[in-house]
């Protein structure tokens, strides 16, 4: 089956997500403009300075698309700065989001980019063992609204949630070699399609 996944590219770190499902053998590009997003099944947006990626968002006029194509029941899959921006609720900022998951984030929980870490994470529907997680002045969820799945907690921090068609991790699959949370993603588009 095709499945073409848009890939925000606006900033952040936009190419390891497409080399990521490129391995996959799975079209994913990077987009822009609104027309672009649209024409996708499936939308990433990736990790980097969320208020950066928000404010061109608006700039480029990217918040009408993407929540068309939420309304269309079409995944989105927000990592990091991307669930930050998915998140109908920022903890002490009203920067631009989104707002399309009902969920609380906490905005660089675990300190500064020196703080960055790495760690093994039980995911909620993905076997073969722990996935190994990237976290770099990453957020996590304080609060988890109605309909929200929680998929796995970094210690007693949620740091992967689902709501319908919403995906949304703190820290960043595309910069390890386990493809497992991808594959989790393209069987979200599959079940979409």
């Amino acid at each position: 089956m095709s499945r073409r996944v848009g890939v925000l590219a606006l900033q952040g770190d936009f190419a390891e997500h497409i080399r990521a499902f490129a391995d996959l053998d799975c079209e994913a590009v990077p987009v822009k403009r609104p027309e672009e997003v649209l024409k996708c099944d499936a939308l990433v947006i990736p990790g980097g300075e969320s208020t950066t990626i928000g404010k061109l968002c608006e700039r480029f006029h990217l918040g009408e698309a993407i929540t068309e194509l939420h309304r269309r029941g079409q995944p989105i899959w927000g990592t990091c700065a991307g669930m930050i921006l998915l998140a109908k609720e920022i903890n002490g900022s009203d920067q631009w989001r989104l707002g399309l998951m009902d969920i609380t984030v906490q905005r660089n929980a675990f300190g500064r980019q020196v703080d960055s870490f790495e760690a093994e994470l039980s995911v909620a529907g993905l076997a073969d063992g722990p996935v190994r997680a990237v976290f770099i002045r990453a957020p996590f969820v304080t609060r988890v609204g109605e309909g929200v799945e929680v998929l796995a907690r970094f210690e007693d921090k949620i740091v992967i949630v689902r709501q319908g068609n919403l995906l949304a991790t703190a820290f960043h699959p595309e910069l390890t070699s386990d493809s497992r949370v991808q594959q989790y993603f393209l069987d979200m588009i599959d079940q979409a399609l």
